[in-house]
């Protein structure tokens, strides 16, 4: 059993603890909500010294599970004044594993302005002073640590918006070139490790011993049978290898479900030229990188290296998300445009969903022309300056449109919708709804059988199946975020009879445990279960369970509206344990 890390961020000082029992069998978003529930008051000041910042890897990280290397953080967030979980893949959660450490903790925050980083060795914890790098964007901090401490360590990082403890901060995680193309984006947390004045955390586990499985023959076995499962899915094995999640710009916006010009419509005429497809001509053409993984182990493999048009490094990770937000949301056409904000938000630590669609406010104030790609570039620009537009900018949708004046503006607990409409997927649009997260599309992931046909078929244009889909997801993703796997996973295993036991005999090889396919059922049940109580003890209600007024107003080309009253979408919180 592993330890963990504590660390005082006011009086710089560590502690290592054993695992207390009530958070025995626990792991990455399970652990990370748990400790947030028992150790953070609810009420609290999101950058106050009450909130605290979890890092937890995954159940199965560090052991050679495809696909496992994600780590979660949680804490309470700035955006949503509510419970959060955020994760991403790199190379933090397997080291954290391997030096035996199941959860880092930042606590307190310091008195004064002075920056520190904290660097994890197999042999000590260090607190040292950072202010060299204070005000660096990540790709320059990142440089300088991998030359400082060597190539393949762990960094996690945060940007100027960090820095000014903005709204929409995100953490970065180098990937495993070291670049921040990896992000911890959603809801804040960057703000939250700017307020304990931490600029990096390094983890080297040099001299670690490999992580030993309690059977490992069984272990082996499972896992190559797991391989084999997400090779041979037409999703993990062929369509995010090839495009990515681009793969999606083009599938969405012919379902009619690409949110354009801030969710006016849901088809984008010039799709074509913000695509996977166009995407991946220009890496092939600029001799970039079509497909690469986000952390060792993965097979999956939907990043990427795009290159500009002289053929030098641009971006890394450039997602559907992204290419939607600062593309179709904002009537921006030019992808190479759209390369470049989603590079300034991994440097200066944002995340690309709540700026891109903050721009997409800001287009409905006034401040930009619909489609002005250069104008949104030297907006963002003006975040890492601090201006005043750019902590507008910087602080989210939901800021933006309070500052100027908007009533068009789509978040759900201030958090920016992601690029599904709720109208024209309405599962995802539950899962908007009634996510303790706020919006998130990852939390319960209805597109599968919305409109991919994965795991079933529901029709996304009507409210019948919706809610019941988007609770399963929902559960089903939480118990994958506390196993550390990516979520991409699902794809396979709900299109499979043997995919969550593959999961259950791995845990089970890994820890000499008897744990059920129920037994996962019931964990993901108990995480949400922790993350409402946190929100309803924040002060959140069934109103804070729906989405927006703008959209009560039909959408075309399928001309639906949002028409699920508050008492219905409670049932997506109602949880019956088996």
């Amino acid at each position: 059993m592993g330890k963990i890390l504590r660390i005082n961020t006011k009086d710089k000082t560590t502690v290592f603890q054993d695992i207390p029992d009530f958070f025995a069998g626990l792991g990455g978003r399970a652990l990370t909500s748990k400790m947030v529930l028992d150790e953070v008051p609810a009420n609290c000041h999101p950058l106050g010294r009450s909130n605290k910042l979890v890092f937890a890897p995954g159940l199965l990280t560090g052991t050679p599970a495809a696909n496992s290397g994600r780590l979660s953080v949680g804490s309470k967030s700035p955006l949503t004044n509510g419970i959060k979980e955020s994760n991403s893949g790199g190379l933090v959660s397997q080291k954290l594993a391997r030096l035996g450490i199941s959860a880092l903790v930042l606590e307190d925050k310091p008195d004064d302005d002075t920056f520190s980083m904290i660097v994890i060795k197999k042999d000590c914890v260090e607190i040292l002073a950072a202010d060299e790098y204070a005000g660096m964007g990540n790709y320059e901090v990142m440089e300088k640590l991998w030359d400082r401490y060597g190539k393949k360590t762990g960094l996690m990082t945060i940007g100027q918006a960090g820095e000014q403890r903005l709204k929409a901060a995100s953490i970065q995680q180098a990937d495993p070139k070291g670049r921040p193309g990896r992000a911890m984006g959603r809801g804040g947390l960057g703000a939250v490790m700017g307020s304990k004045k931490i600029k990096a955390i390094i983890v080297d586990d040099k001299g670690c011993d490999r992580i030993v499985q309690a059977d490992p023959e069984a272990f082996k076995a499972a896992n190559k049978k797991w391989v084999e499962l997400l090779k041979n899915h037409p999703v993990t094995g062929q369509g995010l290898p090839g495009l990515g999640t681009a793969v999606l710009v083009n599938l969405i916006n012919e379902a009619g479900a690409l949110p354009t010009k801030n969710f006016r419509t849901g088809r984008f005429e010039h799709a074509a030229d913000i695509s996977g497809e166009k995407m991946v001509e220009n890496i092939e053409a600029r001799q970039g990188v079509v497909a690469e993984g986000c952390h060792p182990g993965c097979v999956i493999k939907c990043s990427q290296a795009y290159h500009d048009k002289d053929g030098k490094y641009l971006t890394s990770g450039f997602e559907y998300e992204t290419l939607w937000a600062f593309g179709a949301h904002t009537m921006v056409r030019e992808i190479d445009d759209i390369a470049m904000m989603d590079r300034l938000c991994d440097d200066y630590g944002l995340d690309t969903i709540d700026t891109g669609v903050a721009l997409g406010v800001a287009m409905e104030g006034g401040l930009l022309e619909w489609g002005d790609g250069k104008a949104c570039i030297e907006l963002i620009k003006e975040i890492a300056l601090g201006t005043g537009n750019g902590k507008i900018l910087g602080n989210g949708a939901a800021f933006t449109g309070d500052a100027l004046g908007v009533d068009r503006v789509p978040v759900v607990k201030r958090q920016a919708l992601p690029a599904y409409d709720p109208r024209s997927v309405k599962g995802v649009g539950v899962t908007y709804a009634t996510s303790p997260m706020g919006a998130d599309h990852t939390a319960g992931y209805g597109v599968t059988a919305n409109i991919l046909g994965v795991g079933g078929s529901i029709d996304p244009l009507k409210n019948d199946d919706q809610v019941e889909l988007s609770k399963n997801l929902q559960i089903a993703t939480a118990a994958i975020d506390a196993a550390g796997l990516c979520l991409f996973v699902a794809f396979a295993v709900l299109d499979s009879e043997d995919g969550v036991q593959l999961i259950v005999d791995m845990l089970n090889a890994q820890y000499d445990i008897d744990l059920t396919p129920d037994d996962v059922v019931k964990l993901g049940i108990s995480i949400l279960e922790n993350e409402n109580e946190f929100n309803l003890m924040a002060g959140f209600t069934k109103k804070d369970d729906q989405l927006p007024e703008m959209f009560n107003q039909t959408f075309p080309p399928h001309n639906t509206k949002w028409t699920f009253t508050e008492d219905e979408l409670q049932d997506a919180k109602t949880f019956t344990v088996g």
